[in-house]
């Protein structure tokens, strides 16, 4: 119905502003420590029991080791020489988010593509809440179409929306009856 709207920024509504300084120490010092390629000790910033919830792609990862084991290692496993830019940062009391990229090397297989030395660009956003001094979510975004067309994987096999872009084609013309 026009006019209505489901309830909006339910999670945030009640943040504390006063721990935005937590916060971001908590999420800029996690973001070394990333950069440092660590992995065993990286429960300094998370919770034992926290979540990460990424995209399609992603997956979802419930707990330190879980995210530890079928994200961290594997994503490394895939791309070395990885280094985290964050373009922009925004906190507000117990919740930071982020973009930017990942710069990296594909030397390891990747979504069935075997290694090609490729340097790429791993574009993301990151969403944070963080309790007690340690990251308890995470929601997670990455470009994995981005990522595989520099692989040489066009996943939209030539149907992005970029084609309405370049002019190769034209929006269709809503239906007034819809």
């Amino acid at each position: 119905m026009k006019g209505s709207r489901p309830e909006q920024a339910v999670l945030s509504r009640d943040t504390d502003m006063s721990k935005t300084d937590e916060t971001k120490r908590v999420i800029e010092t996690m973001v070394d420590g990333l950069n440092d390629h660590r992995i065993a000790d990286i429960g300094e910033f998370f919770s034992e029991g926290f979540r990460w919830l990424g995209n399609t792609g992603c997956g979802t990862k419930t707990g330190l080791k879980e995210f530890q084991d079928n994200w961290q290692k594997p994503f490394q496993a895939a791309f070395s020489e990885k280094i985290c830019v964050d373009e922009a940062r925004l906190y507000m009391g117990e919740w930071a988010a982020a973009f930017g990229r990942q710069e990296a090397t594909h030397s390891g297989a990747f979504m069935g593509i075997e290694p090609t030395g490729k340097r790429i660009q791993i574009r993301y956003m990151d969403f944070w809440k963080v309790v007690d001094g340690k990251i308890v979510d995470n929601w997670v975004m990455v470009d994995f179409p981005h990522v595989l067309a520099q692989l040489g994987r066009d996943v939209f096999n030539g149907e992005g929306w970029e084609a309405f872009d370049r002019g190769d084609r034209q929006p269709p013309v809503p239906d007034k009856a819809a």
